[in-house]
């Protein structure tokens, strides 16, 4: 049976070589110096591809845009109690910040939270028995820089409309605000300041006014006491 095997293998081999030998291979076609050369594919950049729908971006790693400025104007803190679910919704929303062009740090492993409870097995007989329950929150922080603060608002509307179920999100956003108004709330406080103390010296000068008038008409009445028993006696 094998000598039968190996003799049919041989013969295929054989029957392959001449069928090959047999074809033949027509001429490569040389290229005419007057023939249009063939168009080269767009250049496509980093943003451009962030913006565009690609089917299957989804799998690859986020694009992290590059700081232009580095001024810091979100951080986003993600937490759930599945680790994989809390990673996989970290990743929808770094790529939602891509495109966007919003400049993201990657994502930051904050320390796990555990909270341990302790409970009786039962009131009377298994007093002494007792279970210990364990519960872990891991969290997540991405940190987000140099972006108009409307382009945050619409990430943060965008991450809570397509939030996963069992993952929580709170988000720190920063404003800027136009330069000079410091100057103008130390001026509104300090004439608010002034007129306070103008305030306060017309309600003192009112009072000693009145306290005056009131020592007035006692002096006087009692002058007039005083020269009314003088007369009787």
């Amino acid at each position: 049976m094998l000598s039968r095997s190996c003799g049919k293998a041989v013969s295929a081999v054989k029957r392959c070589l001449r069928l090959n030998s047999t074809m033949t291979v027509p001429p490569a076609q040389v290229a005419s110096p007057s023939s249009s050369p063939a168009p080269q594919p767009p250049q496509l950049s980093e943003p451009a591809y962030a913006a565009s729908i690609v089917h299957g971006r989804g799998i690859r790693p986020p694009h992290y845009l590059p700081k232009t400025h580095g001024i810091p104007v979100a951080t986003l803190h993600f937490r759930s109690y599945h680790p994989k679910l809390l990673d996989f919704f970290v990743h929808f929303a770094s790529h939602a910040a891509a495109a966007l062009g919003i400049p993201i740090s990657k994502p930051v492993h904050l320390p796990t939270e555990r909270r341990l409870w302790t409970v009786l097995r039962g009131p009377f007989v298994h007093k002494k028995s007792q279970e210990n329950f364990e519960r872990r929150t891991h969290k997540r922080l991405i940190k987000a820089w140099d972006a108009h603060p409307e382009t945050v608002g619409l990430l943060v509307q965008y991450v809570e409309k397509h939030i996963a179920a069992g993952v929580g999100m709170r988000v720190v956003q920063w404003t800027r605000a136009p330069v000079g108004v410091g100057q103008k709330t130390l001026e509104a406080v300090t004439g608010q300041m002034r007129m306070d103390n103008e305030l306060r010296a017309q309600k003192v000068k009112a009072l000693g006014e009145q306290i005056v008038k009131e020592e007035m008409a006692a002096a006087a009445g009692a002058a007039r006491e005083g020269a009314l028993e003088t007369a009787q006696s």
